[in-house]
């Protein structure tokens, strides 16, 4: 595990109030085979904490362990070894259930039920009977009309009206604490656009999200810290700023030249026809001098820093058996999604 990824960042102190979330060591281990003799290891020893207040992401390819800590932390599947809280409380404490909230990745639904009748149940299995205008306040949270709630069985609705009666089912017990399991997984733009603002307003209102997902351009925004696991291994962990680090590498655009030339200047370099685009490795100005001798011309020149889809390439794509060395270039998503 590399020591660049291993920043917590800044955050408020260290006494057990000021984290939702703390592990220890968490792992999970499980026995298979006919005569339960085979171990898989679906989560390696894995220590880190969620600041109260805080909108955590927790990434990884499939089969990285996400869900597998998500389900310990609330307390759905134990722990093979390993110590963590959840809002004070030791993993699995019944009397802390009350203040989680949580949308699985694949929710069921009784389809026959409409979505003030889902609501409802839901709120029952806390021993709550909210208030109608409680139920309202939820849908418009969640963009769904409360008319149409009261009418329209989920039979009927579509796959983002789904996960906005989900979101609202998991927020039905003003829970301290949610946790969200891909909640953009299957929305088109819209869908995802309307998810990820609610989990802004839920935000803003000082909840503490812990959310997995895949849709790497909407933790970029969201989200406070991110940790990335592979392999059921912790990878990484901390602020996006420390993460990706400052605005210290240069985009170039432009067009002619040989590919063969332009590319002893640009890792990854990507060609389309004449034109070209890359990040530059070495010197911008002295790349610009050059180019007239490469034939080629400058259309823009930009400073950047790696995007989180860059950056969570590259940590998994190292680590493959068959991966990247030590200042390889690194290949664009398409090119890696055989290999992760």
């Amino acid at each position: 595990m590399g020591h660049a990824c291993l920043t917590q960042g800044l955050g408020p102190s260290s006494e057990s109030s000021a984290w939702a979330v703390q592990t220890q060591d968490l792992g999970k281990v499980y026995r298979t085979g006919f005569w339960l003799n085979q171990q898989v290891t679906a989560l390696q020893p894995c220590s880190l904490s969620v600041y109260r207040g805080e909108t955590f992401g927790l990434l990884g390819p499939n089969g990285a362990g996400k869900t597998t800590l998500l389900k310990i932390l609330l307390g759905i599947i134990r722990p093979s070894f390993g110590t963590g809280t959840v809002l004070g409380h030791v993993i699995g404490d019944r009397a802390i259930k009350q203040r989680l909230g949580y949308l699985p990745e694949y929710p069921y639904f009784y389809e026959f039920l409409t979505g003030w009748e889902f609501l409802r149940y839901t709120a029952g299995l806390f021993g709550l009977t909210p208030a109608p205008q409680r139920l309202r306040d939820l849908l418009d949270l969640v963009g769904l009309s409360p008319v149409q709630a009261q009418k329209k069985q989920l039979r009927q609705y579509s796959k983002g009206m789904l996960q906005r009666i989900g979101i609202a089912q998991a927020l039905i017990n003003d829970p301290d604490l949610v946790f969200l399991d891909e909640p953009m997984g299957g929305l088109d733009p819209i869908g995802r656009f309307q998810v990820r603002e609610i989990i802004l307003t839920l935000k803003q209102q000082g909840k503490t999200i812990f959310f997995n997902s895949h849709v790497l351009s909407d933790v970029e925004v969201i989200c406070d810290r991110i940790a990335i696991l592979d392999r059921g291994e912790l990878v990484c962990l901390g602020r996006l700023e420390d993460l990706l680090g400052s605005a210290d590498h240069y985009i170039a655009r432009g067009e002619g030249g040989d590919p063969a030339d332009l590319g002893r200047w640009m890792h990854p370099l990507i060609v389309e026809g004449d034109r070209w685009h890359g990040t530059l490795s070495g010197d911008p100005y002295r790349f610009v001098q050059h180019l007239p001798d490469l034939g080629a011309r400058l259309v823009s020149l930009e400073q950047a820093r790696p995007s989180l889809e860059d950056f969570f390439m590259e940590q998994i794509y190292r680590r493959s058996p068959s991966g990247l060395r030590q200042g390889d270039p690194i290949p664009r998503p398409q090119d890696l999604k055989s290999r992760c």
